[in-house]
């Protein structure tokens, strides 16, 4: 495993991040705590540090899962993870950017990740209604107190994006070190706006969902195949089963039989060569190997 540096920080992360979402089952699936525990242990044994999570994954329990792996070794991990969307049902402060849900939110992930800092906290989406001088100096904030070492933008527009780091640079806030969104061989929306304020400001890219949700992995297009049944997710995937998308799966499956690897590594390999500052975000739900050469 190579290392980059995080944006135009001196932060030091993995090649590859491991995404957590899977990890927890109040969503109906993913992995158990013992499952969990072993993927990232595997991860670490591949010199794996770059952990992506947020508040929301399986309300709450997937950091919990990753607090109860850190222990002795926390400082070896660059933890990251989110807020913004709803924790409460019936609270309107309990969602958004404001700097109330900031404050609550980053409290209760430290505790669920029984530690005292974090290393990067994403803004989950933009709310279109906090004015981003409140969030921009509440995260500053944060940093100040020692809570949070870098902060990035999820899932938001580029325009937001170049406004948040110019008035950082104004006012001598933390600026954004990173952009996380959608991208693959099935995805490259994010190539017409925010792949390029990404590199004008010198920012890492967490790409999510590299695999095109499952449907780069062979899953849909091999004839061993099944879709598995018991996924909510697969459901979800449904809309995007196109005919120009498995069209694009099984060019993938001809290419990794050509290499002799399997789809998930070369529709990975696709997105980790598409620039240096682009970081793929591999979510697993078991410890079978997705493989990360190439």
């Amino acid at each position: 495993m190579r290392y980059k540096l995080l944006g135009p920080s001196g932060l030091r992360v993995s090649e590859l991040c491991l995404g957590a979402m899977s990890f927890g089952d109040a969503w109906g699936f993913g992995a158990d705590e013992k499952q969990s525990h072993q993927i990232l242990g595997e991860f670490a044994d591949a010199g794996g540090n770059f952990i992506d999570i947020a508040n929301k994954y399986h309300e709450g329990q997937s950091e919990e899962i990753v607090g109860s792996f850190l222990g002795p070794g926390r400082d070896r991990w660059v933890v990251a993870t989110k807020y913004t969307l709803a924790m409460r049902s019936g609270d309107p402060n309990a969602a958004g950017n404001s700097r109330k849900n900031l404050r609550a939110s980053v409290e209760a992930s430290l505790r669920r990740l029984r530690t005292d800092y974090l290393d990067l906290l994403w803004v989950h989406a933009w709310d279109y209604t906090t004015p981003v001088e409140e969030v921009m100096r509440a995260l500053d904030d944060l940093v100040g107190a020692g809570k949070v070492n870098y902060v990035a933008l999820s899932d938001a527009p580029a325009w937001i994006a170049s406004q948040a780091n110019t008035l950082a640079a104004l006012r001598g806030w933390s600026p954004f070190v990173a952009l996380q969104v959608e991208y693959s061989l099935l995805e490259r929306t994010a190539e017409r706006e925010l792949l390029p304020v990404a590199e004008a400001f010198g920012l890492s890219v967490t790409a999510w969902a590299p695999m095109g949700a499952g449907i780069l992995t062979g899953k849909y297009t091999r004839s061993s195949s099944r879709t598995p049944e018991d996924s909510r997710r697969a459901a979800a995937n449904q809309a995007r089963l196109t005919e120009r998308n498995l069209q694009i799966a099984r060019e993938v499956d001809r290419v990794a039989d050509e290499l002799d690897a399997t789809p998930a590594q070369v529709a990975t390999s696709w997105v980790r060569q598409r620039g240096q500052r682009i970081i793929p975000i591999v979510g697993v739900g078991s410890t079978a190997p997705v493989g990360l050469s190439l």
